[in-house]
This record gives structure tokens, sequence and C-alpha cells, in this order.
């Protein structure tokens, strides 16, 4: 399907699902309902209860991306030609229309909270500079899902295992990394994974531990490696031309609505992840998800040492190759904010 018939085509979802949308209605693009509690609790609730929560006389007209038939590789576009007015980017898979994005999240580069706060802060404006100029996107703020670890239906002890294995990922960085270590990298859509596993399709997939149990993940599989590969960073995007729109002073209550929004996720996805590694494998605790009973394998030293130096050996200078192609110029704003960490 070309460009301009998919554009028309979420045009006319857009419109099936918002109706007749007053002037005080926005209609807004948020997470998969299949990704879980974040959607759930948090997300869906600040969208339902919108001018309470930003001030502002506007409602929000709220439908998860798997709802509106629209693909998420295309909110990207699909923000940049009004079709919503705010959506929840899911920015690993709209990273192939602007990788830039790509650079919050290098494989290795957010092994914990603390430092992906870090490297949003720093990253975050490069990002936000990007989509105003490419894609009439203004960038609202950013969160993550979560260290994102390792299921898997054969046995595993280690990342070399995952030599021979189809393992499913969800952006070009992680590719590369799977396909060093030996294992054939598959890309397929969240609300996929869970059947591709039962069928053998792949033999591994990585994704945040809660999101994997409200997505019957452990049901199919027999392991998890609790290893941060990435940190799944989300954000928020505002089509320019509905905040400029705004006055000043609303456009202010707008960003420090989404500022404590973005801060309430940072603190609910470290709740969940440790509360969702107890329920997989069949913890003590667990209040926050199925309880399962997978095998976990904890990573060895090798591992921690693989994931350590990959920003530097592999995800980096993969990513350089590829965003500078496509943004000059890109790589170099990286090193001199988010790389100035590490030894080049």
């Amino acid at each position: 399907m070309t460009v301009t018939k998919t554009i028309t085509a979420a045009l006319a979802a857009a419109t099936l699902l918002s109706g007749a949308a007053s002037a005080e209605s926005l209609r807004v693009m948020g997470q998969p309902v299949a990704t879980g509690l974040i959607q759930k609790n948090i997300e869906q609730p600040f969208f339902e209860n919108f001018a309470a929560e930003t001030g502002l006389d506007f409602s929000a007209d709220y439908q998860p991306v798997d709802v509106t038939g629209i693909k998420d590789t295309e909110q990207l576009r699909i923000l940049k030609d009004g079709l919503f007015d705010i959506i929840s980017l899911r920015l690993s898979q709209v990273s192939r229309d602007e990788p830039t994005i790509l650079g919050l999240d290098l494989v290795g580069l957010n092994p914990d909270y603390a430092t992906g706060a870090a490297t949003a802060e720093k990253f975050a404006p490069v990002v936000d500079a990007a989509l105003q100029e490419k894609f009439n996107t203004k960038l609202l703020g950013v969160w993550p899902f979560g260290p994102q670890v390792l299921f898997c239906e054969p046995e595993i002890a280690s990342l070399a295992d995952l030599k021979g294995l189809k393992v499913r990922v969800y952006d070009q960085n992680l590719a590369n990394f799977v396909s060093l270590v030996g294992g054939t990298p598959v890309p397929i859509s969240f609300p996929e994974v869970q059947q591709s596993l039962a069928r053998g399709v792949v033999d591994c997939a990585i994704t945040g531990p809660s999101s994997a149990n409200s997505a019957g993940w452990p049901e199919v599989s027999k392991y998890m490696m609790p290893i941060a590969f990435q940190l799944a960073m989300n954000g928020y995007g505002i089509n320019l031309d509905t905040w400029n729109k705004l006055s000043p002073e609303d456009q202010d209550k707008l960003q420090a609505a989404f500022d404590k929004l973005s801060a309430d996720i940072w603190s609910y996805s470290e709740e969940l992840f440790v509360d969702a590694v107890s329920c997989n494998t069949g913890g003590d605790t667990c209040e926050t998800g199925t309880k399962y009973d997978l095998t976990l394998v904890e990573p060895s030293k090798a591992d921690v040492t693989l994931i350590g130096t990959a920003v530097t050996e592999v995800s980096f200078p993969a990513w350089k190759e590829a965003c500078d192609a496509v943004d000059e110029g890109c790589s170099a704003s990286w090193l001199e904010t988010v790389g100035t960490a590490y030894d080049f």
C-alpha cells in the first residue's frame, strides 16, 4: 500500500473513531491495549480525565493504536498530517522514519532506570528538534516501558545460546545485536508475538516482563533472562499546528501535565518491573500480574560484559552509519550529549 493510500485509510479510521469531534476535543492515539498496565492504569485514565489533569478546557477522544486499525509504524506520518492531535509514540517502531530516535535507547545504553533518565534528559531535545523539523511534531515527554528482557521456549543458559535461534525484535539496533550473537532477528509487532511463540515462528522474544505477563508470553515460553537490552523508550508527541493554536499559558499548562504524566510512568514502570519478574518466575510476591513458573536464567558474567560493551562495539557504530545517512550530524549531536560518558 502506498503512503497516500495508507494515510487516506488512516484518516477514514480516525474519522469513524472520533466522530464529529468538536473544537474542544483532541484526537489522541494511545499505546496498544495488549501492552498492559501502563496503558490501562496510567495513560488511559490521564486522557479520560484530560481537562482535570491539564487544567485546559479540552476533552480527549482517546483510542489505543490497536483499536484504530492503524499500524504503529505509521504514527509519525499520521501525526505530521494532523489526523491525530496527540499520539503516544512507540519510538522504536517509528524509528525507521526518524532514526535519530534510536539514540535514546541503543542496546546497552540504559542498563537501569537512573541511566535511562539521564539519557532522556540529554538527548530528548535533539529528538524533539528532528521531529519538529521533519514531522510537524513536538515531543512532550519520554518514558520507558522498562528493561527489555529475554523470553525463550528452548532451554538457554546464556546469550551465547541464542545462536541459531529465531528472536523477536522491535527495532534495527536490537536486530543488529541479536545477529552479533548468532541469532536470527525477526521483527514482529507486539500483539502478534504470543501466537508466534506458540507456533514456533520464533524461539525467543524480547520485551518488558510486565508487558509479557499481560500478553500471556509465559504461557508459551519456559525461560526468562532478566538482562536489560534496552529500556523501551516511548514518548508523547503533539501536532505542531495543534500546539501553536494554544496560548502560551495553555502551552505551559499542557507541558506541565505531560511532565507529570511522564514522571508518573517512570515511577510506575520501575515498580512493575520488580513485581513482574517475580510474577513470571513464581516468586513470593505477585501483586500486578498473573503468577507463572518460568525458569529464571541469571545472566552470566560474559553476558553482562557483552551488554556492557555493546554501545561502543556494536550499537553506536551501526546506528551512527544509518542515522548520519538520513540526518547529517545526527551522531555528532549524540556524542556531544550522551556520548560524553563513553570512550570512543
